[in-house]
């Protein structure tokens, strides 16, 4: 799914911005939980946008950690910016390891779409504003003040991961979603994309490290069946059964 967001959002005025169709998401998230298969290159990428986003909403206490808040707003609050990424680095470095498989592949596609800005008009901040109050929240409720100021804070530092994503993640991100060579391509696995798709024992072993030692992120499609899981790896993720209620962002996009 984020294999067809890179492809066709940068060229997709709206991207993340755009609401989709709710049957055809309702549709979607239920042949992802079911386990079936889903031909995603047919999908809108509205509709991929819609459930991506509604994937990391869904993640208990945040993709980026809710326990991490306070330091992840230290960060934000750096000046320098060789000591604000070193920073970020070292606080990334701390992340489970699926996560940080998640996130470098979610900011290749976020940065991929934001050096199209001029077509599909979402720029770093724009795409910050749809998708950062789904990444990182704060660990308990507060008063309506304080969850604005974070909001606006989350936001900034998830502009400037777009904006960095290279330098913060490391490596050749635009690699991960070449498409493979229709002639070489031989198995399954290569014909989505070995880097989208990642070797399936290495994906459990993740799995089973994040599912029995940590307890910040719970991927839903871990209790699927191994065949299931099988069927829905090339980050194409099945909901969860938490859902955390939305907050409001009543904020104005640049233009």
């Amino acid at each position: 799914m984020l294999l067809l967001l890179y492809h066709k959002g940068p060229s997709t005025r709206g991207i993340f911005r755009r609401s989709a169709n709710a049957k055809t998401c309702k549709e979607l998230k239920e042949k992802l939980n079911s386990g079936d298969d889903v031909q995603v290159d047919g999908e809108s990428v509205f509709v991929a946008a819609a459930v991506i986003t509604d994937f990391l909403r869904n993640i208990p206490d945040s993709v980026l950690s809710s326990d991490m808040h306070g330091l992840w707003m230290e960060a934000v609050d750096t000046e320098n910016r060789a000591h604000k990424i070193e920073a970020i680095k070292s606080l990334v470095n701390q992340l489970p390891e699926a996560n940080l498989i998640l996130l470098r592949h979610l900011f290749g596609v976020l940065h991929h779409i934001e050096q199209n800005s001029s077509v599909n008009q979402m720029n770093a901040f724009n795409l910050a504003l749809c998708i950062a109050p789904n990444m990182l929240w704060l660990p308990s409720p507060t008063g309506p003040e304080e969850e604005s100021r974070s909001t606006k804070k989350v936001i900034a530092h998830v502009q400037f991961l777009i904006e960095n994503s290279g330098e913060i993640f490391g490596g050749d991100i635009a690699s991960l979603f070449q498409r493979p060579d229709k002639k070489k391509s031989r198995t399954s696995e290569e014909s989505l994309g070995k880097s989208v798709v990642l070797y399936l024992p290495e994906m459990f072993n993740i799995f089973e490290q994040v599912k029995s030692s940590c307890r910040r992120v719970c991927f839903p499609f871990m209790s699927l069946p191994r065949k299931s899981m099988e069927k829905q790896l090339g980050w194409v993720f099945p909901l969860p059964v938490r859902q955390r209620q939305g907050q409001s962002r009543r904020l104005k996009y640049s233009t």
